[in-house]
């Protein structure tokens, strides 16, 4: 057990140790340091101590302090990509991106300036908006896109003045936790801090009363129970949520041109993406040549171990979800007809071959529910208002995406859509620099952008007089 949590400036070894499983052996490969609950009031209270040295920094502290933070997890971008691929089981081209899309938002975050907004500036008052920082941020953070996700919501909080206690996944906290390593000297103490659990003390920090922001990425069904816990303290709440992102491909599409698009869109990261594709409806002109081309390209997919070479698609990350996409899959043989995939290869590990379901009815499980994982259902449409209504027939707003050869028609299509993103001839394009926000049960609030990091902070108006004498 080498690897410890970081609170309070100090590596913590804890109570308790968690065992980590390598999804592609499905064996335990290494465990680290797991709190308890006076752990996590322990680093609650020292990024409580921190905050307000901390929030009183200039903008050019915090941003040269992101550089530094930024500059050392990309020194030592080949470590941490070997434990990202083995804690998770991307591929390691895709872990490599991962971890340098995080020292991407973390420069991204030093680059960017929160003015002063000037509301009125006449002869008798000058109105002014402040943004203020709120104090304890809790990150809480998923399995699919570890290191990415919780750098991101750090580099957000810092750069707005609050500081920070991470709360990775269960089954992914080491390549968080060797970053944590890499920050203990560079970041004061207290400022950011990473505690460890076994899916058992997230409301130590989405009850506690110190805790004055929670910045959550996960399913809908724990995010409404994160909304719950926080109402008490009414917490400031940013919930990225599940998706049941559609795609709509217009008649006008060349199968042969946008079916590696679709299938790129459906199935990176294994289908282990909130704004993944996830029901794709073509149109009947379309329909039989582009799910042939999908079967395809599935068919030729090389599946394995993400430490090995040419590896496209790698495991589904934890046993829990394995074993639920395999009955999902199953009971989707009633319903559809699987023409690729729907197996999973022999030997030991989370394996599923990239499965292309057609002719399924809407009301399917698979199409209804969110299958965060490598199977995707393909369903035909005859008419634009036709398929708006069962794009728009369900709980999710995350994303959608329209495809065709007349972008303004896609647009067109794409505005009658209800989601926080829609995408056109496109799919799941996000970064630092674009808001990304949930409708429906999808999501509150807003991540990324400049919108996004207000979200980290309190509006303070200042009101004066002019001309006025007392």
């Amino acid at each position: 057990m080498s690897l410890q949590m970081l609170i309070g400036g100090k590596l913590v070894g804890g109570s308790r140790k968690l065992d980590v499983i390598d999804p592609a052996t499905g064996q335990v490969f290494d465990s680290c340091a797991c709190g308890s609950r006076e752990d996590f009031e322990d680093a609650v209270t020292a990024a409580a101590a921190a905050f307000p040295e901390w929030s009183q920094t200039t903008a050019e502290q915090r941003k040269a302090l992101l550089i530094k933070m930024a500059e050392v997890i990309e020194a030592n971008m080949e470590l941490l990509a070997r434990t990202l691929t083995q804690e998770q089981g991307k591929p390691i081209p895709d872990a490599q991106a991962e971890v340098g899309g995080a020292a991407y938002f973390l420069r991204y975050y030093a680059g960017q300036e929160i003015p002063v907004e000037v509301i009125e500036d006449s002869e008798d008052r000058r109105i002014e908006l402040h943004r203020r920082p709120l104090g304890v941020v809790a990150a809480i953070v998923p399995w699919n896109f570890p290191v990415l996700t919780a750098v991101n919501k750090v580099g957000a909080a810092l750069l707005t003045g609050n500081t920070v206690v991470v709360k990775p996944a269960a089954t992914t906290p080491l390549a968080t936790l060797e970053i944590a390593a890499l920050w203990k000297d560079i970041v004061p103490p207290g400022v950011v801090n990473v505690v460890i659990d076994a899916n058992d003390l997230g409301d130590a920090l989405t009850g506690h009363p110190l805790v004055r922001k929670v910045s959550f990425t996960g399913s809908t069904t724990t995010g409404s129970k994160v909304m719950a816990a926080g109402s008490a303290s009414l917490k400031r709440m940013t919930l990225e949520l599940g998706g049941n992102d559609s795609g709509i491909v217009l008649d006008d599409c060349d199968p042969e041109v946008v079916s590696q698009k679709l299938f790129d869109a459906a199935f990176a990261n294994n289908g282990q993406v909130c704004i993944a594709l996830k029901r794709l409806y073509v149109h009947e002109s379309q329909y039989d040549a582009v799910c042939a081309k999908l079967a395809e390209i599935a068919k030729a997919a090389v599946v394995g171990p993400g430490s090995q070479q040419g590896t496209q698609l790698g495991p589904v990350q934890n046993r829990v979800q394995f074993e639920k996409l395999k009955a999902l899959i199953e009971e989707t043989r009633a319903e559809g007809t699987i023409i690729a995939g729907g197996d999973c290869p022999e030997g030991e590990g989370y394996f599923i071959n990239p499965t292309i379901v057609r002719d399924i009815a809407d009301d399917a499980r698979l199409v209804v529910d969110e299958q965060f994982g490598p199977v995707l259902p393909v369903m035909r449409f005859a008419d634009i208002d036709g398929v708006v209504e069962r794009a728009n027939n369900t709980g999710f707003g995350l994303g959608n995406s329209v495809w065709s050869a007349d972008p303004a028609r896609a647009e067109a299509v794409a505005a009658r859509l209800d989601s926080g993103s829609v995408w056109v001839n496109k799919h799941g394009d996000i970064g630092p620099d674009t808001p990304f926000a949930g409708a429906k049960m999808s999501g509150v609030g807003i991540e990324m952008g400049m919108h996004g990091l207000l979200e980290f902070t309190q509006a303070k108006v200042i009101n004066c007089a002019k001309g006025v004498s007392v």
